[in-house]
């Protein structure tokens, strides 16, 4: 915070969780609620309107509502306000599809869903972080149809303003690990093979390619300490500017590799990023940005 403050960044802070607030119950659950750590995920800001997304995890069901401060000001400024419908996250809600596909699997085994009064089938949920923004255009990354209903909802309610490009299984949700825009032009990939999965008038942009991690890099855990992230957490760095990019500073080959292609790089300090589920883009929300939505894919 106090580094884009120093960056002349506006920083807004989400209202803190309240120690006595243990759990989340609707009609369908009850889970143990958690506080306001990767807002990137729970809110997509495309122009002048704010759009609250639909939930994927039980314990993140009203985690927008510690923005409702910072929303309900710019909507009093004139910005445009929206909600993506709610599921009800029954057990049948979950296109187990994917996780069930992936040799790596889910953190927890998945079992039969069993049935509910509140069945409805398969629902929207979707984050925020799932979708790259370039100008009038969003790369959404798709893996179950959780993903798909909400994609459709946005191109229908953006049609017109702005464009959606599905990327499909580019990974299980989160594009913000696997591609980052830094700039007009250049991307910050995993790998190459990321631009095989990205819209065709994007696979001839400049491909900066991060270093391979090392275990080196983060501190060590226990066997039961729960990992929300992969080792590729750090290619989630954070653009402030055209020419300067936040990098974590365990991540010195990846700060070099940036000041070649000549960014100004600030490092700063995040070591426990896969316990807490993010790096530096995760735990931003950028709600205003110099420039209009421009075309950059005509």
């Amino acid at each position: 915070m106090n580094t884009l403050r120093k960056l002349n960044v506006t920083v807004h802070r989400p209202m803190t969780l309240d120690a006595s607030t243990v759990e989340v119950r609707t009609l369908a659950w009850l889970a143990a609620v958690v506080p306001p750590l990767n807002v990137r995920d729970i809110a997509l800001v495309v122009g002048d309107e704010l759009i609250e997304t639909p939930p994927m995890l039980r314990s993140r069901y009203f985690e927008t509502q510690f923005l409702k401060p910072i929303f309900a000001s710019y909507f009093d400024r004139g910005a445009r306000w929206s909600v993506m419908p709610r599921p009800l996250m029954t057990n049948r809600s979950f296109d187990r599809s994917y996780a069930l596909s992936t040799t790596g699997g889910p953190t927890e085994p998945i079992h039969h869903p069993g049935t509910h009064p509140y069945d409805v089938g398969l629902e929207m949920m979707w984050d925020g972080a799932q979708c790259l923004r370039v100008g009038r255009d969003l790369v959404v990354n798709i893996a179950t149809k959780n993903h798909a209903m909400p994609c459709d909802w946005l191109e229908r309610h953006l049609q017109g303003r702005f464009r959606i490009h599905r990327a499909y299984k580019l990974c299980d949700s989160h594009i913000d690990s696997m591609v980052i825009a830094l700039a007009p032009g250049p991307l910050l990939v995993r790998s190459r093979e990321v631009a095989d999965y990205l819209p065709e008038a994007m696979r001839n942009w400049d491909m900066i390619v991060a270093p391979e991690p090392t275990k080196n890099s983060f501190p060590a855990y226990n066997d039961d300490d729960l990992l929300l992230s992969s080792l590729y957490i750090d290619v989630n760095v954070l653009s402030v500017a055209p020419d300067v990019v936040l990098v974590n500073d365990a991540c010195p080959e990846l700060a070099r590799i940036l000041e070649q292609f000549s960014f100004q790089v600030v490092p700063v300090r995040r070591r426990h990023r896969r316990i807490f589920g993010g790096g530096f883009h995760c735990v931003t929300l950028d709600t205003v940005r110099e420039g209009g939505p421009e075309d950059y894919f005509s």
